[in-house]
């Protein structure tokens, strides 16, 4: 198939396209990457009246670390994949975006655009809510900065508004002491994930567990971020790992679909979250 027919809209300027989002509304898309979008648009399953092609916006693709660590909207996978200052400063983004997609897709696919998708089974909102980064998003009314965890709403649903332009995602920059992991199962490498598992934890010298963050996409309608509390000050061991796989897949509501069962989906959880979190364990901080 081909798309409904469309305005196709390429601004110069940020501005430009903001003004472009507030005129056509919920009846504008933006294109950055395309991957997800030029297959919908392919397949009908979207009708905008306008896209707003903003690839060409200048600045749009920079990554500033400061304090923190910024990436911008048209910023590509295989770029981020490619920026050490990225790499070193965000390592589990960096454990992650070998999973995402394919060697071609990743020279066109965004990690702004990933987000904004916010596909439940994909490897850049599980890993952006994992770590508690934000999203920047601007409009005509100004610009406002939401976590992660606010930001997904339900399937492929967020709390953007039609007139706003995801123009960042803000990462957290790496503690020296913290520990990595991420794991997935899909049908093939480079397809979207029926679980996947992301792990950031601290464990002291003497080897019990000051933090730990355990995310998982594919399972809930938005990434899923587990409750941790009563493992803290553990002995950071296999069987921790084990006992807190087996609580997490209790806590989970896990959906049906095409690919596999609820039932098959928490058993996955237990696993994978079993061995993410005990390589993390036993991964040992980057100099």
């Amino acid at each position: 198939m081909k798309p409904a027919p469309f305005e196709y809209c390429r601004p110069d300027t940020l501005n430009e396209a903001i003004e472009l989002l507030r005129e056509f509304g919920p009846d504008a898309s933006v294109l950055a990457g395309g991957m997800s979008l030029g297959a919908m648009l392919n397949m009908r399953l979207v009708r905008p009246a306008a896209v707003v092609d903003i690839k060409r916006i200048p600045g749009l693709e920079a990554v500033i670390v400061a304090g923190e660590v910024r990436t911008g909207a048209t910023l590509t996978q295989a770029e981020a994949l490619e920026h050490d200052a990225l790499m070193h400063e965000v390592p589990l983004l960096a454990l992650a975006l070998p999973w995402v997609g394919h060697f071609q897709t990743r020279n066109r696919g965004t990690l702004c655009g990933s987000v904004a998708h916010a596909d439940p089974s994909a490897e850049m909102p599980l890993v952006l809510t994992t770590l508690n980064g934000e999203v920047e998003l601007q409009s005509v009314r100004g610009t406002r900065r939401l976590r992660a965890r606010d930001f997904f709403v339900d399937l492929m649903t967020t709390v953007r508004a039609h007139d706003e332009l995801l123009t960042a995602l803000v990462w957290p920059t790496r503690r020296p002491e913290a520990r990595h992991a991420f794991v997935e199962i899909a049908q093939r490498h480079g397809d979207f994930a029926i679980v996947a598992c992301a792990v950031e934890t601290v464990v002291d010298a003497q080897g019990r567990v000051v933090s730990l963050t355990i995310g998982l996409g594919g399972v809930e309608s938005r990434p899923f971020v587990a409750d941790t509390a009563k493992f803290i000050g553990e002995n950071a061991c296999p069987a921790l790992a084990q006992a807190i796989a087996a609580t997490t897949a209790e806590r989970v509501d896990p959906k049906t679909d095409f690919k596999v069962s609820a039932a098959y989906r928490r058993a996955l959880v237990r696993s994978l979250a079993a061995q993410a979190i005990a390589e993390a364990f036993a991964t040992r901080p980057p100099t």
